[in-house]
């Protein structure tokens, strides 16, 4: 999910690290499904298990799509695709044999432009966040892709924390419970604020954690951004994206359970090297930090374990009381870092670029 949001408009900060082609456009799209159990590379570094696809979308239907940014499938039925290049929100039926478009292109409600964020709800409704003229706008639709409701937030949106071209945080990092929209916004004091469907901010959840750079605001709520993720188990989960990997737990009245570091030994040599000052980009006619993020996306699956994939080709794996239980890899054509994670009604991983599925088990 992304999936997972939004920002309203003080921070400034921007994240920023140079992704490859192939993570931006994703593997060949034509890699037929193999070996449905997952395989240990002699290659693979520090233990990690390497999973390949049982299946994925065709290419006369991955063909479609210009860059497939989220794919989920939350109950038996089709699948959903979302194109944030394409401005474009496919349902792929169940036999993964065609594809049609449930949202298009435009500024108009019950259209979009410029999407940045998708999270798609267990009874198949969801939410898209765009941002038509400058304006962060979130827009709820039925499973048929017919808009039920919306809001625009306040302020103007800047990009604070982004991979290449494609932004982490504010409406990007959005998660929908079905009934309510979960937000990064630390810049509002709060690590994410839960919206209702109409637009009224519910509760703030989290607070900010220290980071040492309180007397810098961009870099400080740079390093509180974040994915805010909804534990079927219950609960909150919140995956800070930048600085020190860390992430917290919170139960359903927002009272925070635990927090965790995330550690790995690949992931050593980047927190060794996390630097004290940051360099600066022009963007809007300011200068912004320019700061790299650790985590890519990260999502929780029907069991309550927590999935976090780095911008390092690793993904780490947590149960539902914050230890690290395993360390995996996903390869197609070859090793790559997935740009989304979500989990089929079957409890399949599908992942993104590529629309592949995996099976974890």
């Amino acid at each position: 999910m992304l999936g997972l949001v939004r920002h309203t408009a003080v921070t400034g900060t921007l994240l920023w690290l140079a992704a490859s082609p192939a993570a931006v456009r994703g593997a060949d799209p034509a890699t037929r499904p193999v070996n449905p159990a997952p395989a240990r590379s002699a290659t693979a570094a520090l233990d990690a298990q390497v999973l390949r696809p049982v299946a994925a979308l065709p290419p006369h239907v991955t063909g479609l799509f210009e860059e497939p940014l989220s794919f989920q499938q939350p109950r038996p039925g089709p699948f959903y695709v979302f194109d944030r290049r394409g401005h474009t929100v496919y349902s792929v039926d169940a036999q993964r044999t065609t594809a049609r478009k449930l949202v298009e292109i435009g500024p108009e409600m019950g259209r979009i432009l410029q999407p940045r964020g998708f999270d798609v709800s267990a009874a198949g409704s969801f939410v898209i966040a765009d941002a038509p003229r400058g304006q962060e706008r979130i827009q709820v639709f039925d499973r048929d892709g017919i808009r039920t409701t919306g809001f625009f937030l306040p302020g103007r949106p800047l990009q604070n924390l982004a991979l290449g071209d494609l932004v982490l945080n504010g409406v990007a990092s959005l998660q929908f419970t079905g009934s309510t929209v979960l937000i990064s916004e630390p810049e509002n004091g709060w690590l994410f604020t839960e919206y209702s469907l109409s637009g009224r901010p519910l509760r703030g959840i989290g607070q900010l954690r220290d980071t040492g750079f309180e007397g810098d605001r961009a870099v400080h709520f740079a390093m509180n951004g974040g994915l805010p993720l909804l534990d079927p188990a219950g609960g909150y989960y919140f995956v800070f994206l930048a600085g020190r990997p860390m992430f917290r737990k919170y139960n359903a009245a927002g009272v925070l359970i635990f927090e965790r570091h995330i550690e790995g030994r690949e992931l050593d040599e980047f927190v060794a090297a996390l630097p004290n000052t940051w360099p600066t980009r022009r963007v809007e006619a300011r200068e912004v930090p320019f700061v790299a993020p650790t985590v890519r996306t990260a999502a929780v699956d029907a069991q309550g374990r927590l999935w976090i994939s780095l911008t390092l080709p690793y993904t780490y794996i947590y149960d539902a009381q914050g230890d690290k239980t395993r360390t995996v890899q996903f390869s197609s054509t070859g090793i790559f870092a997935p740009t989304s994670l979500s989990f089929s009604h079957s409890g399949r991983v599908l992942v993104t670029p590529g629309c592949y599925e995996f099976d974890a088990r």
